[in-house]
């Protein structure tokens, strides 16, 4: 059976649309990956044949164990070559999004165990997102909410994480310093649906669509 990049960006998009708690059908991968329903019902029916996945009755998509293996590798190389653009050659964390899902289908197992050895593992990744899977629930269970989950408060908050695919919305964020690790304070819920939240010394605006986006954590 031959692992085509193909094949690999279904694999991942399945599994991260798993970890965002969507449901995983036809038309969510045709909208996560931008391409056609055509293209998708192809693309279904070569990985049910090779056994990476399963079709339910509901039209619901599953991982095999085959289909799971095959991308959580691909997620921790993924993550790989953001720690090393960022750690290494000092690229900016909201560029490396992109750059890793080009390089991701490169990397040979030498290179990746190099990248193991000057890295390490567990880490999470630049835009604080672990390599395993990690849904909302999961996130909550440890304490983190979204930013527009919460009310204002005087307590400040730490950036856990903050959705990666989405390269302008990374660029949104980074305009505005809010970025995993960066200490932040809710001071209004605006009647636009906006929030103003400080920032270092500035006051800056978030709206909800990107507020939704952003997991905080309570500041030790």
């Amino acid at each position: 059976m031959k692992i085509t990049i193909s094949k690999e960006n279904y694999l991942k998009a399945i599994a991260e649309a798993e970890s965002e708690d969507e449901p995983v059908i036809a038309a969510t991968l045709a909208r996560w990956l931008n391409v056609s329903a055509p293209a998708v019902t192809m693309a279904i029916r070569r990985l049910t044949r090779d056994d990476l996945i399963r079709v339910g009755k509901q039209g619901n998509i599953r991982l095999t164990p085959a289909g799971r293996e095959i991308t959580n590798r691909l997620l921790v190389r993924h993550q790989l070559i953001e720690r090393m653009l960022t750690e290494v050659f000092g690229m900016e964390w909201y560029k490396v999004h992109d750059e890793a899902e080009q390089l991701e289908h490169a990397v040979s197992a030498e290179f990746e165990s190099k990248l193991i050895e000057k890295l390490g593992t567990g880490e999470a990744c630049p835009h604080g997102n672990s390599v395993t899977r990690d849904t909302p629930a999961d996130r909550r269970k440890r304490g983190w909410r979204t930013l527009n989950e919460l009310e204002a408060s005087p307590h400040p908050l730490v950036v856990a994480s903050v959705f990666e695919r989405d390269r302008r919305l990374l660029e949104f964020l980074h305009h505005l310093d809010i970025r995993p690790g960066v200490t932040v304070t809710l001071v209004a819920r605006n009647y636009d649906d906006t929030l103003t939240l400080r920032v270092g010394c500035r006051m800056v605006q978030i709206g909800k669509p990107a507020a939704e986006k952003v997991w905080v954590e309570p500041k030790p």
